[in-house]
């Protein structure tokens, strides 16, 4: 679901970026009134947690490959609008320093997955455990089904914003300017995965998660609808750091997937499908490719393909969609993957930190003024 620059048009684009914008602030704003400074670590876990969890790629059905976001968990835990500043920095980090998703296409990018993901989710799982009580199953499984939807509707947002983009904007001679794929190709290639595999998935590991922090600190999961008392009382950071650094461990497990996430297709790849590349696409196509592109780094650039059939992160080792995993590409790929995962993690939580703190303080001195 990370959009890279290029299949949307500047007019779809653009109007996302104006969605967000005011969304941003209001995310602010909701934070700010409900959310102390005390909980900004809360912020800055959550989004390094959606960073590295992003990092872990599968193989789905025809070659391709997803990840989940965990955008639901993190929302269950600092609430949806702070879960949408925290996957905001997240994707921000993601395109600005490794070219994962497009710079113009940041807009539709947190639409899709910080804005109608966790909010779609929270609210999901809001609903189906009601009045269940805090040690209730029926929060566990509403906690794994407000994952599933909200991961669905991300995917089904990008569906249409692809399918849109070959039905309105063609050429005299009815070729494509951007995407090439129509809402027929668009929707059922994005959603048959997503419905069943990657949806699954980030039901699963949310309700995983849900369980291992029930266990370890139960007053997390009532820190955003009980703020006030979990800001008076305490919360452990330690086993979510722990579990963190686990997670950090065992990236390189993402490597293992091979073929392109659907519509993050190079150019090269567009010419060998349709034919021939949409102006609009080879115009705004790699206008940025991150300061370390396709999380590789300056001396390890051959461990990634650019501009051909390359997995969600650009890194195909030594594997095209079709070929068995390469071990030895995973080997050699597996220290820069590391170092980027590591590099992502810090800037993402030390951002997230450095946003809410300011939003909080700004509080504070209207309070006091």
């Amino acid at each position: 679901m990370h959009i890279p620059d290029g299949y949307l048009s500047p007019q779809t684009a653009g109007g996302l970026w104006a969605f967000m914008v005011p969304a941003w602030y209001w995310a602010g704003h909701k934070v700010k009134s409900a959310l102390s400074a005390r909980q900004a670590p809360l912020v800055a876990i959550g989004a390094a947690f959606t960073f590295v969890i992003m990092m872990f790629n599968v193989p789905l059905p025809g070659g391709t490959s997803g990840h989940a976001v965990g955008g639901t968990l993190v929302a269950i835990v600092i609430g949806p609008w702070a879960a949408v500043i925290a996957i905001s920095v997240a994707l921000v980090i993601q395109a600005l320093f490794f070219g994962d998703g497009g710079i113009l296409a940041l807009g539709a990018n947190c639409f899709n997955m910080a804005f109608a993901l966790p909010v779609a989710g929270y609210f999901t799982y809001r609903l189906l455990s009601g009045g269940a009580g805090a040690a209730s199953a029926r929060r566990l499984i509403a906690a794994g089904i407000g994952a599933y939807v909200g991961l669905n509707v991300a995917a089904l947002l990008a569906a249409v914003e692809f399918g849109l983009q070959g039905e309105l904007f063609v050429a005299a001679d009815g070729s494509a300017l951007y995407s090439p794929y129509g809402l027929s190709a668009a929707i059922p290639a994005m959603m048959g995965p997503h419905l069943l595999v990657v949806g699954l998935i980030e039901g699963v590991m949310t309700s995983l998660v849900y369980a291992f922090l029930r266990k370890t600190d139960p007053s997390l999961l009532v820190n955003y609808s009980a703020v006030k008392v979990a800001a008076a009382g305490s919360f452990r950071l330690k086993p979510l750091i722990i579990g963190l650094v686990l997670l950090l461990v065992c990236v390189p497990l993402g490597l293992l997937a091979t073929g392109p996430a659907w519509g993050e297709w190079g150019t090269q790849d567009i010419r060998g499908e349709i034919g021939y590349v949409p102006p609009g696409m080879e115009r705004f196509s790699g206008i940025w490719s991150g300061l370390l592109p396709d999380y590789s780094l300056p001396e390890s650039n051959d461990a990634a393909v650019p501009d051909t059939a390359t997995d969600d992160y650009g890194v195909v080792p030594a594997a095209g969609p079709d070929e068995p995993v390469s071990l030895d590409g995973v080997r050699d790929a597996t220290p820069a993957y590391l170092v980027s995962g590591v590099i992502g993690l810090l800037v993402a939580s030390g951002l997230a930190l450095m946003a809410v703190r300011l939003i909080t303080r700004s509080r504070k001195r209207e309070t006091v003024g």
